[in-house]
């Protein structure tokens, strides 16, 4: 018997070197840190490193005489609770009129966006856009990335970027070990990972959505702007629209390119000026941050065929929408609903953070989207 054990023993480590030896001739190493953290967190900005976005003149949210007194669906609230949601607010013209920290967070949390990163890469577009700092969304991406400038690449557009058709190939599954979305949370090298993605189908005919596409806009936008995106966003953005609090977005290594695609870092009240900024069709105090036309551009279905084969009724420019009620509803989305929703015909914002997000998908959005939007335009 001591003998068998030790033979099991044996193969056992001998397993692990191998496993070891095969990781490090692959140059994956970011598989030891898959392995350690398992999935991503509200809080990972503590596992990386972050460039930080200063606040300019703070205007704090008006509070509605009603805050906190407009009762919740206990259906709802039951919801939220259940799946471990650390923020949810309602902001309803321009007043906060809800607000709750069901897991003890507070106003002063900052909490990863995850892919609600990709609608602020959208404004960041907008405003070197209106800036002539991109000439057109119809350049070629290679106009900008040298990697692009030859073969099927170089029929890549920045507006293929801003819809998911680049044609590019992409794995997105979040649970995998191995798949392309998890090397470019916990790699190092973001740029060489997106640069080898080849072209799989014609850009423009395909709305796929995938990290790929974003994260390249935002290395366009590096390249056009001449700063670092947190610098551009911190500078044309935050410091724009009366951010209180500094936020944080996350790197690929230090001094390197932000992982643009998810990973920006704030608080949920200032997560909402987001929202505003869109619901005021890009401006904010009287003063255009985004051209009003890009916004409405990226608020509407791009009415792409989708790698299913259906009409992407649902999805924009780097923005989800969807219709409750025949209104039009448009909101920025991540991994495990983090939420900022704007229902511009009640001139309502909903934020949401959290740990889950229901495994019920209703039109292509979790049900407690369809359940938050329901109870918060109901608000009289």
């Amino acid at each position: 018997m001591k003998r068998i054990l030790k033979y099991v023993l044996y193969i056992f480590f001998g397993l692990i070197v191998l496993a070891n030896i095969l990781i490090l001739a692959s140059g994956k190493l970011f598989i030891y840190k898959t392995l350690i953290y398992q999935h991503a967190d509200l809080d990972d900005y503590k596992i990386f490193q972050n460039r930080e976005l200063k606040p300019g003149k703070a205007e704090p949210w008006n509070v509605s005489t009603r805050y906190n007194r407009v009762p919740m669906p206990d259906s709802l609230l039951k919801e939220l609770t259940g799946l471990k949601t650390t923020a949810f607010l309602v902001i309803k013209n321009d007043s906060l009129i809800y607000e709750n920290y069901p897991a003890n967070d507070g106003v002063t949390t900052i909490s990863n966006s995850f892919s609600m990163a990709k609608s602020i890469i959208n404004i960041l577009t907008g405003i070197a856009l209106k800036e002539g700092k991109i000439k057109s969304l119809d350049e070629p991406v290679g106009n900008y990335l040298p990697e692009f400038k030859e073969g099927d690449k170089s029929k890549i557009t920045l507006r293929h970027l801003l819809t998911m058709s680049s044609g590019l190939d992409w794995d997105e599954a979040y649970s995998s070990l191995l798949s392309s979305t998890t090397e470019a949370y916990y790699g190092t090298n973001l740029a060489k990972q997106m640069f080898a993605a080849p072209v799989v189908a014609p850009p423009g005919t395909i709305c796929k959505y995938k990290t790929v596409d974003p994260q390249l806009l935002s290395m366009v936008l590096h390249k056009a702007t001449g700063e670092t995106i947190s610098g551009y966003a911190d500078e044309k953005l935050w410091t724009q629209i009366g951010t209180e609090h500094e936020a944080l977005w996350s790197l690929d290594h230090k001094d390197g390119d932000e992982k643009a695609y998810c990973c920006f870092n704030a608080t949920a009240r200032d997560f909402a000026r987001i929202g505003k900024l869109y619901l005021q069709n890009g401006s904010w105090d009287g003063k255009e941050i985004v051209p009003a036309d890009f916004v409405a551009l990226s608020t509407k279905p791009n009415m792409l065929t989708d790698d299913k084969g259906n009409v992407t009724d649902y999805y924009g420019y780097l923005w989800w929408m969807l219709k409750y009620k025949g209104m039009q509803v448009f909101c920025a989305r991540g991994l495990d609903g983090q939420y900022i929703i704007v229902v511009p015909e009640k001139k309502t914002i909903i934020v949401r953070l959290g740990n889950l997000r229901s495994d019920t998908v209703i039109n292509n959005h979790h049900k407690e989207v369809w359940d938050m939007i329901a109870a918060a335009v109901d608000i009289k």
